[in-house]
């Protein structure tokens, strides 16, 4: 009962907490929405210095969410990539799309360029900008890999015309139609030129920005950030089916910084770094059930491998590359355990290569593994194979030193009278001994054979 008073004591003051945050609370949302209109808008920049990857889109779609749900005024990319993976670049459309912040892309500074994907993102987004000597285009998907170029049916026969095309070429012009149908698809909805956008997938066509402004692919031409918020000041757009009006007087910059998770993404989905992930944890985790121990090798090996697994789940993997590096793994490994004088150990370090050079399934260099990586890795696993070639056949050369046969030529000791077959001494054991001549107890006696466990002795004088 001593504690009840405490007791009211505490309900008496959450009540008066929860009295307190009502007036605070019935503000929304008509208070707050007031608020918000009085503070000054908001510009998100965000820079991006880079291929299109698993990373980068994860992290400008975060971002764009969090603009989106602090109603930021504008949503501002500066944009400088080489291209990048489709699945990734989809991302970034998708989220661009949903958006209800306006997103502007400026290709900046001079120099940079939106190249592959970049053009892509370009036609999504709400405004497009470029600073002078910049460009764009170069449209053409490459990333499943190159086939065969799509057949142009001028001048060729009608035997060529009407010929099936192969399965490569088939495959080459439905990804090239996708790709087409899709940047057509932006074009449309954005009201930009969507025959140049064709023309920049199927015949790899770019262009400067000055041209890209006359021939309506870009929306204006900005030297940097302050000139482009100064242009975008009471623009209209149409925002998600709707007129919107862009209001940026006095507004306040604030530039995106990578966190730790984009870093983290960053460095695990690097091609070369995801590659030796595997290996490591692969190697870890048969070094552990080979020879089981204080388990470091198999917790190493556990996370490695459940890393590189969630790295390669985001890259383009072929997975015929991946049963090739497993098995050459797997040979590598049998050649230890089971020797076969290399035949095992070196077709595990052709499959193995072969395998590391076919794992990245994409033409884009900047999701390609490192050629000296192959190279430092295939010739390490080499140089196993011949350690462990080396240890084998020193291992074969060596004498004896454990098992009956190492008997023969040792002395023994009768320990009883025989004429034929009888019990003797060796080293502390005692061996069933046939003789041809009688055996007195205690005499000396030498092993001259063996015949599955009966040993043959005779006298040892």
């Amino acid at each position: 009962m001593a504690h009840k008073p405490l007791f009211l004591i505490l309900l008496l003051a959450l009540a008066a907490a929860v009295l307190i945050a009502l007036p605070v609370s019935a503000q929304s949302p008509s208070a707050q929405h007031s608020a918000l209109s009085a503070s000054p808008p908001e510009v998100r920049v965000m820079v991006l210095d880079d291929a299109i990857g698993p990373a980068v889109s994860d992290w400008f779609v975060r971002a764009l969410e969090d603009a989106n749900d602090e109603a930021a005024a504008l949503f501002v990319l500066q944009l400088n990539t080489p291209g990048g993976l489709d699945h990734s670049m989809r991302a970034m459309i998708r989220a661009i799309l949903d958006s209800r912040v306006p997103v502007a892309i400026h290709v900046a500074p001079s120099g940079s360029r939106a190249a592959s994907a970049g053009t892509y993102l370009l036609y999504a987004a709400h405004i497009a900008a470029m600073a002078p000597a910049t460009n764009l285009g170069a449209a053409t998907p490459v990333e499943l890999g190159g086939g065969a170029p799509a057949r142009n049916p001028a001048g060729s026969g009608d035997e060529d015309q009407n010929a099936a095309p192969d399965s490569a070429t088939a495959l080459r012009n439905k990804q090239v139609n996708d790709a087409v149908a899709y940047i057509r698809g932006l074009a449309e909805l954005r009201g930009r030129n969507a025959d140049w956008a064709e023309q920049a997938v199927r015949q790899g066509a770019s262009l400067p920005a000055e041209e890209a402004l006359e021939q309506n692919v870009i929306d204006l031409i900005a030297d940097d950030l302050p000139a482009l918020l100064s242009q975008l000041e009471g623009r209209e757009i149409e925002l998600r089916g709707q007129q919107h009006t862009l209001t940026l007087s006095g507004h306040q910059v604030r530039n995106i910084e990578q966190d730790w998770r984009t870093g983290f993404l960053a460095i695990i989905t690097n091609p070369s770094v995801a590659y030796l992930l595997l290996l490591v944890g692969i190697y870890g985790l048969i070094l552990e059930f080979s020879s089981p121990g204080v388990g470091v090798a198999g917790v190493l090996g556990g996370i490695c491998l459940l890393v590189a697994a969630y790295a390669l789940h985001l890259l383009p993997v072929s997975y015929v590359g991946l049963a090739l590096i497993v098995l050459g793994i797997g040979l590598i490994a049998a050649e230890a355990l089971s020797p076969s004088f290399g035949v095992l150990g070196i077709g595990g370090v052709a499959a193995f290569v072969i395998g590391s050079v076919m794992l990245m399934d994409t033409e884009l260099p900047a999701f390609q593994i490192a050629l000296p990586v192959i190279a430092a890795v295939g010739t390490g696993s080499l140089l196993l194979v011949g350690v462990i070639i080396r240890l084998i056949s020193r291992s074969r050369r060596q004498a004896l030193v454990s098992g009956a046969d190492t008997l023969i030529g040792q002395p023994a000791v009768a320990i009883q009278d025989f004429e034929l077959l009888g019990m003797v001494r060796i080293n502390g054991e005692l061996w069933r001994a046939r003789t041809v001549a009688p055996v007195h107890k205690g005499q000396r006696l030498q092993v001259i054979g063996r015949n599955g466990l009966t040993l043959n002795v005779e006298d040892a004088s």
